[in-house]
């Protein structure tokens, strides 16, 4: 029980699935585990306990979108947005990301207190290849560049350097951002699980922790869509099986 309380303590925005994901991890990790811990004890443990997450309500959506984001390969589709943190002070952090669609990794992102620029684009495409490829001048296979039609992913620029690497590039239908999905749903858990549980006085402060939450989120924060495993553990299994 003090373990599940202090993991709550330190992550209170994760219920009881991802509790018991982080739960069996440090079971593992201390060598105090034989078998997995099931969530459905940990659910009673933590509504004797009080722990459990109030739920919420669904909000309505109007749109609609019977697309597939995810895939089953890794380095088959990466997917790209940005979003803004807005300090205390008034300042503003934008953050633009590269997400892989099947094992879920944050690959590379470009952080600033200016605008998203196409050359902040074409940083992260490389910096993402070079991330799984090594330093290479091009991919060594097509992968899809899915993103929404921002101008600093639709600028002839960018276009142009992705193509050259051997990028296929896929953009959103016009006002239907839940077409590119997995990237909106990572915002929302980064923003919910880091950005709003943490000080955020400054732009000095966001830049200088924002290292420290993609890191986390890529070797601790457990997925439904990856069995609960983080996106490193699930790129181990993978790599390993």
């Amino acid at each position: 029980m003090p373990i599940i309380r202090e993991i709550c303590d330190e992550r209170p925005s994760n219920g009881y699935r991802r509790v018991t994901a982080h739960l069996n991890r440090y079971l593992k990790q201390h060598g105090m585990q034989l078998t997995q811990v099931n969530p459905k004890r940990i659910y009673r443990i933590m509504k004797q306990s009080q722990l459990l997450l109030t739920r919420a309500e669904p909000l309505k959506n109007d749109r609609t979108h019977d697309g597939q984001v995810a895939v089953s390969v890794s380095n088959s589709r990466w997917c790209s947005d940005g979003f803004e943190i807005k300090c205390w002070n008034g300042e503003k952090v934008r953050v633009i990301f590269s997400l892989d669609c099947c094992d879920r990794e944050v690959m590379s992102y470009v952080a600033t207190t200016t605008g998203i620029s196409s050359d902040m684009v074409c940083d992260v495409l490389v910096q993402s290849m070079e991330k799984r490829f090594g330093v290479v001048n091009g991919l060594p296979h097509p992968i899809e560049w899915l993103t929404d039609n921002g101008s600093c992913y639709i600028a002839k620029s960018t276009r142009q350097f992705a193509h050259a690497l051997g990028f296929r590039i896929c953009t959103t239908p016009i006002r239907s951002p839940q077409s590119n999905g997995m990237a909106e749903a990572f915002v929302k858990t980064f923003k919910r699980d880091y950005v709003y549980l943490n000080d955020v006085p400054d732009a000095e402060t966001v830049l200088n922790a924002l290292p420290v939450w993609m890191n986390d989120y890529n070797c601790n924060h457990p997925h439904s869509g990856l069995k609960m495993k983080s996106p490193r553990e699930f790129r181990s299994l993978k790599l390993a099986s």
